[in-house]
């Protein structure tokens, strides 16, 4: 099951992910740790992972708390490094530094209850983006957006990389595939396929 909490001023969309009773994952906890701590309670969630689809801000903001309080560990690209270690925000302002506890490579797979979680590094919103695909479910982060994609315009942010990573990796999946991106609406991936702006 999918529990979506918008969190933060953007809003930005944190997802629990995992059957109620059983081992979970948080993607992207962004701001209000006692909201994604409450959640996880209320389903019984034993939190396994955090996975990071890329290290803005309001994707991070609630991850010290939350790994304090369950201790699972946090998961980002390798690439994302120097965007984590930065401990700015987009408009320069101080923010605590998030050191994962371990690295992701693209195309790992981490088990998750009765699945497999399969790491996607889609660079182009940032250098270490990813995706992260679950069965017929994707978290697209800030890669892809219904009817929209990542804005490139941001420090380690590339057009090209974006565009290549969305045709390469994301729409040569199955039309099937719900995206669940990083702010707005989940999406379907034949939908974006055929009437997406930027895509066609």
């Amino acid at each position: 099951m999918i529990w979506n909490l918008e969190v933060g001023p953007l809003p930005t969309n944190c997802y629990l992910v995992g059957e109620a009773g059983g081992e979970a994952a948080v993607v992207d906890p962004g701001e209000e740790p006692d909201r994604i701590l409450a959640e996880l309670a209320r389903h019984n969630l034993s939190l396994r992972y955090i996975l990071l689809t890329h290290g803005h801000p309001d994707h991070i903001g609630a991850v010290a708390r939350v790994r304090e309080v369950t201790g699972a560990p946090v998961l980002a690209h390798a690439a994302e490094e120097p965007v984590l270690a930065l401990g700015l925000d987009i408009f320069g302002r101080p923010m605590p530094r998030v050191a994962p506890e371990r690295w992701l490579a693209d195309g790992e797979e981490l088990p998750l209850g009765p699945g497999k979680v399969r790491v996607i590094h889609t660079p182009g919103h940032t250098p270490g983006g990813v995706c992260y695909l679950l069965g017929d479910d994707l978290f697209s982060g800030d890669t892809l957006f219904a009817g929209s994609v990542g804005r490139t315009d941001l420090p380690g942010g590339s057009q090209t990389d974006l565009l290549y990573s969305i045709w390469k990796k994301i729409l040569v999946l199955p039309g099937t595939v719900r995206v669940h991106p990083g702010h707005g609406p989940s999406t379907a991936l034949e939908e974006e396929r055929d009437s997406n702006p930027f895509l066609i």
